[in-house]
């Protein structure tokens, strides 16, 4: 018994790794239906009118299922002021904070085509890593959260949070409010 363990290598286990993700070819397609908005998504995407107890008209949720996770988009018409509305959508965001590392925000303006918003980037173990919502001031606003099917693990996410998070900003900038027929 000395002999053999005086002669052999030492064991030593593998660390723990984590799957190799094949990300798709960006590319995009444009999103008509009868809502009072219009996008572009991915084509590695599906997009699908939410099914929830809750759900509201114009409610869709843009599932990316090779990556097991989804941005569940929310629409409502402004009655009064947006107020109310963009102060919800932060608080989201913000009861990550017990789990975040660090929430960064983005504010997008675009006045020619009236989409004003704000991108929560949240870093972390957090159940929803990017928040987001837009509005016209006037009568629309959108919110979106993206969501993985998944617990969430920061370290094994990221390199698929940061290929969505480009999906999103493309999301964002292609948005448009439209008219309804």
């Amino acid at each position: 018994m000395l002999i053999f363990s005086a002669c052999g290598e030492t064991y030593v286990p593998k660390p723990i790794g984590y799957f190799r993700i094949d990300l798709p070819k960006k590319e995009y397609r444009k999103y008509f239906q009868n809502a009072p908005y219009t996008f572009e998504y991915p084509v590695y995407s599906v997009v699908r009118p939410d099914t929830g107890k809750k759900t509201e008209s114009y409610w869709v949720n843009i599932d990316f299922p090779k990556l097991n996770a989804s941005i569940y988009i929310s629409y409502k018409n402004i009655i009064k002021n947006d107020s109310a509305l963009t102060e919800d959508s932060r608080n989201l965001a913000y009861k990550h904070t017990v789990m975040a590392d660090a929430i960064d925000e983005k504010i997008y303006t675009d006045n020619t085509n009236k989409v004003y918003g704000v991108l929560y980037d949240i870093k972390g173990n957090v159940a929803s890593s990017i928040q987001f919502y837009l509005t016209d001031s006037i009568k629309h606003f959108l919110r979106g959260a993206l969501y993985f099917n998944s617990r969430p693990n920061k370290d094994s996410l990221a390199p698929v949070i940061s290929f969505i998070r480009k999906d999103i900003d493309h999301f964002i900038e292609s948005f448009r409010w439209t008219e309804l027929k």
